[in-house]
């Protein structure tokens, strides 16, 4: 009993690793999939927990996503760091843009491969026409509202320049949330004007460095034994294993083929950046 005690005393300080990676949604088919403050609550809490703690390490690989879950994401990182007093440490792997770079910004320090990418801090909507369409399939689409623009930027109709401009002014309250919030976390360490960063272009980390968006460029492991020794501890906090998939079991939707919408959908977040 008492060597096991000097071998938990010998090994060494610890910082808790979550891994923050893919699109950031709520619900849908790929819930377990996305990144959403449900999903990622839990991990949150085990990390600021954990005994020992001498920081916490977030480990950023997303395209972005929601503003609402990222903005939700990155305030719970805020209230833990602030209850625990303990510094965090972001480390960005392919990518941290839009809404990644938003979780990016709730931590402390930020650290990004050279050729990571990072920024994109604008707002965008994409999406389809199909009105001709429909007329060359010789269908007709019935919709009844209550509500003059209950059916605003309906795919169906052709494009409304009114409904065009109202989205547009949506999209500017978004992005200006989202430069207060990077105005807040990273504001004295910017280095650029924010015409130039504010504008939805992405860099890589290493130019990230020279326009003040990320602190410093390198890995996890090596910045972290660098900073707390080559005994620190970096257990991934990880979510928990279902009960079927501990007996080799998996659910139905385990075997939708990725040929769906919402497949796509989040394949082309990602190509946006050429990943």
């Amino acid at each position: 009993m008492l060597k096991w005690i000097k071998d938990r005393i010998r090994r060494g300080p610890v910082v808790p690793v979550i891994r923050l990676s893919g699109v950031i949604a709520s619900g849908g088919l790929f819930a377990g999939r996305n990144l959403s403050i449900d999903a990622v609550a839990p991990l949150l809490r085990r990390a600021f927990e954990t005994r020992g703690a001498k920081a916490v390490a977030l480990v950023i690989n997303s395209p972005g996503g929601s503003p609402v879950q990222s903005a939700l994401i990155a305030q719970r990182i805020r209230l833990h760091a602030s209850e625990k007093r303990l510094p965090v440490i972001a480390f960005v792997e392919d990518v941290a843009a839009s809404g990644g770079y938003w979780l990016a910004c709730a931590a402390d320090e930020i650290v990004a491969d050279p050729s990571s990418i990072v920024g994109s801090i604008g707002v965008i909507s994409a999406g389809f026409g199909f009105q001709d369409l429909l007329a060359r399939l010789g269908v007709e689409r019935r919709v009844h509202t209550s509500g003059q623009r209950k059916a605003m930027l309906d795919p169906f109709r052709p494009e409304n320049p009114e409904d065009v401009e109202r989205l547009k002014r949506l999209q500017a309250e978004i992005h200006d949330g989202f430069k207060d919030w990077v105005r807040q976390r990273r504001g004295r360490l910017l280095k650029a004007d924010e015409e130039t960063l504010f504008n939805g272009e992405f860099w890589t980390g290493k130019r990230g460095l020279e326009l003040g968006l990320v602190d410093g460029l390198g890995e996890l492991r090596t910045t972290l034994q660098a900073r707390y020794g080559t005994k620190v501890r970096l257990p991934v906090i990880g979510p928990r294993r279902r009960l079927l998939s501990r007996f080799g079991l998996r659910s139905g939707l385990d075997d939708v083929g990725p040929t769906t919408l919402a497949a796509l959908e989040e394949r082309l977040h990602w190509q946006r950046f050429g990943l």
